[in-house]
């Protein structure tokens, strides 16, 4: 998995003991210090009457716990299975477990996975999995000790139930609440023990999300929903060629519309603030906009394609090389090579781009819903001039993020608007606006090639990956010798092949053009390319393509596990109407496997209509089956709505999409039937929030091929290619 690629002392490789020396070594909070006073903020370190052992931990003389979650809550469940882990060792209630948004803190809320403050990459659980748990192990630790230290008892004759602790011998019990100002006083502890997964009470138990009702009822605050006194409304328009910038502007005819109240430049962009949405709406069409295109004026799909495809002929940095692919494929009885593309993708998330932002000669502050917090956080002191310390960063919930909220630009954007005015800004980005101007996933320009010996296996396997690099312009230290190990992540799939070999080719689109995180990452297009490949395998060496894979499989225990698994739940093998196709596929990312088995069928418009979806996933261990479930769920459609519609294309250097009209979301008639089968595993927790997005694609056009006989090694689905299939 790259990212344990990228940072190899992960969570995984950390024991109890490494942890808290590690923490009193540099002096933290509990991920760089478990057991140090946790000074999350001044009034938090001024309060001597909450009990705060760790930077994750504060409870209150009342007996409430609050969990300071430094993970983003959007959509995916953190907000339920982060506490959880906290509830389980600290011994109460998942409802006493309340959450607050942690400050930007690089050192105290530091993903152990990839090194600062961020939410992406499935990492959620599997980088806090031990470190809350460890968090509230401390604390009851010390609770239990003050207790006995009160009772004159020993510390081991005491147990904690549901925020108490409890001395068997006497009945004596003591809440929380009652021990917090003596526990403040204790020297943290040096280790904890922590419970044996047997022993858990909370944790592996499906458990209702404990935001929905507060969403379900209006409650819940995201960014685009922040009101701020004397707080105006502002949207924008930026150049519409990439790359491109603001020439002129003539700003009357918006001046004189009804609310409006400033319109601020911008180098490459005009906003206009007023009163409302509808008046900067209706002040921003007002607006006669000169555009300087620059460059890029001319620039089309085709040319991005073309420049790939040239790129594609030159070797690449090398990523994975196993054996010798060239003798292997001379030898070969057959060889087979193709072509795999996926397009540009947009994110459109169901909140659109936002940020509300007051800049004072003194200080900035910044309302949004960010995975990048303390990311937010620089970039507002750079474009204002300030210290970080004078830059305060409130997190709200996102409507979806998806990896669009990796990246700042929007919150720059709105920093240098408001750095313009006197008084507290909102900017809210149109869904045109959003479309146009997201933060690309990359387009990819595959070649595979395979040889198979006499009897169809596979003997040697080759992957060219083409490209733009994300990781060279957002972590670029970890961008090492020409090689984005992101961009290759899953290149060559979960299988046993004797001779692989991987490169990539770095192939830069036009300034002003960015590519960004996507939900799945790299594993996502490397899912298409490698399995539909793998099916081009089996159909050449003749075999059933379940058998196929299984026979490559067999070192591989939890990939065939799963495997197994979606090919038994779905009946494979099994007769089906002639109407319908079957098709699979096998991934394995965010140290999770899974499984998907598709049925389709294609009407004779060409279009593609996925009936039913059967996935297996290993995730080790569990903490919330029903986050797992609803992941899974929420990723096949996400990724089924790629694999029809998704596509971003370019004409004179402008994106031709705007609205859902032209980029569509996959409607709720259109879903298929989804089920989700989890394997108990008692392996080291893997990743939720993105593999399902990966795995269906290629599972999809399988099943179009299964039916059809039609080999589609292209995204989105060409419905011209199916009429009358």
């Amino acid at each position: 998995m790259i990212l344990d690629r990228i940072f190899p002392a992960g969570d995984q490789n950390v024991s109890r003991r490494t942890v808290l020396s590690v923490g009193l070594a540099v002096g933290g909070g509990l991920l760089l210090g478990i057991g140090i006073p946790a000074l999350v903020d001044e009034a938090l370190a001024a309060d001597d009457k909450s009990f705060s052992p760790n930077a994750f931990v504060r409870i209150d003389p009342d007996g409430q716990v609050t969990l300071i979650v430094c993970q983003v809550e959007m959509g995916q469940g953190t907000y339920t299975s982060m506490p959880m882990l906290i509830a389980e060792e600290l011994g109460v209630d998942l409802a006493q477990v309340h959450v607050e948004h942690a400050p930007p803190d690089d050192k105290l809320y530091s993903n152990p996975l990839i090194g600062f403050q961020v939410t992406g990459g499935s990492t959620s659980v599997r980088g806090f999995w031990k470190p809350l748990r460890i968090a509230g192990a401390a604390a009851r630790t010390m609770l239990v000790a003050t207790a006995a230290q009160a009772w004159k008892v020993d510390a081991a004759s005491c147990h904690v139930e549901k925020g108490t602790v409890i001395h068997a011998a006497t009945g004596r019990r003591l809440a929380y609440g009652a021990l917090v100002a003596q526990a403040a006083k204790q020297t943290p502890p040096t280790d904890v023990a922590l419970k044996d997964p047997k022993d858990f009470t909370l944790v592996g138990k499906p458990v209702k999300r404990t935001d929905t009702a507060d969403k379900v009822n209006g409650k819940a605050e995201y960014g685009i929903d922040v009101k701020i006194p004397g707080m105006k409304i502002a949207t924008v328009a930026a150049c519409p060629v990439i790359g491109g910038k603001l020439a002129s502007v003539d700003d009357s005819k918006a001046k004189a519309v009804k609310g409006v109240r400033e319109i601020v430049r911008l180098d490459n962009a005009v906003a206009v603030i007023a009163d409302h949405m509808g008046a900067a709406k209706k002040g921003l069409e007002a607006l006669v906009i000169t555009w300087d295109g620059g460059a890029n004026a001319k620039y089309s799909t085709a040319d991005l394609v073309a420049q790939l495809a040239d790129a594609a002929k030159k070797p690449g940095a090398v990523a994975q090389q196993d054996g010798d692919v060239g003798a292997a494929m001379a030898g070969a009885a057959t060889k087979i090579e193709a072509v795999y593309e996926m397009p540009l993708l947009a994110h459109t998330t169901m909140e659109p781009m936002n940020c509300t932002v007051h800049v004072r000669a003194d200080g900035c502050e910044i309302w949004v819903g960010t995975q990048v917090l303390s990311r937010a956080q620089a970039t507002a002191a750079a474009v204002t001039g300030l210290p970080l310390d004078k830059v305060k960063v409130h997190n709200h919930l996102l409507g979806g993020g998806f990896g669009r909220r990796l990246d700042i630009d929007g919150v720059t954007q709105a920093v240098q608007i408001a750095k313009q005015v006197a008084y507290p800004v909102k900017v809210v980005w149109t869904r045109e606006e959003d479309v146009q101007h997201d933060v690309y996933r990359p387009y990819y320009y595959d070649l595979l090639s395979a040889g198979l010996d006499g009897k169809g296996a596979p003997v040697a396997f080759s992957h060219r990956v083409v490209a733009s690099s994300i990781l060279a312009r957002w972590a670029p230290p970890f961008f090492k010798n020409g090689l984005d190990i992101d961009a290759v992540d899953g290149a060559a799939g979960p299988y046993g092949v004797p001779n692989v070999l991987v490169d990539y080719v770095r192939q830069e689109p036009p300034a002003g053009l960015t590519t960004g995180w996507w939900r799945g990452v790299g594993v996502t297009h490397n899912a298409f390319m490698v399995e539909g490949f793998i099916d081009e395998l089996a159909v050449a060496a003749r075999q059933d393509p379940v058998a196929y894979r299984r026979a490559l499989l067999d070192k591989n225990l939890r990939a065939r596990g799963v495997l197994d698994l979606a090919a038994d739940k779905a009946g494979w093998g099994k007769p089906l109407p002639g109407d319908v196709g079957r098709g699979v596929s096998l991934v394995f990312g965010f140290g999770t496997y899974i499984a998907q088995v598709a049925e389709v069928s294609v009407g004779k418009d060409g279009r593609v209509k996925v009936q039913r979806v059967v996935c297996a996933v290993d995730c080790g261990r569990q903490v919330n089956p029903d986050t797992i479930r609803a992941q899974m769920q929420g990723g096949v459609i996400y990724g089924l709505t790629a694999a029809l519609y998704g596509e971003i294309t370019l004409r004179d250097g402008r994106v031709e999409q705007g609205n859902f009209d032209s980029y569509p979301a996959l409607r709720i008639d259109e879903a298929p039937t989804i089920e989700v089968h989890i394997v108990d595993s008692q392996e080291e927790p893997g990743g939720m929030g993105e593999p399902g997005t990966a795995t269906i694609a290629p599972a999809v056009v399988n099943a179009v091929y299964a039916l059809t006989g039609k080999r589609l090694r292209k995204l989105p689905i060409d419905t011209s290619q199916l009429k009358s299939a």
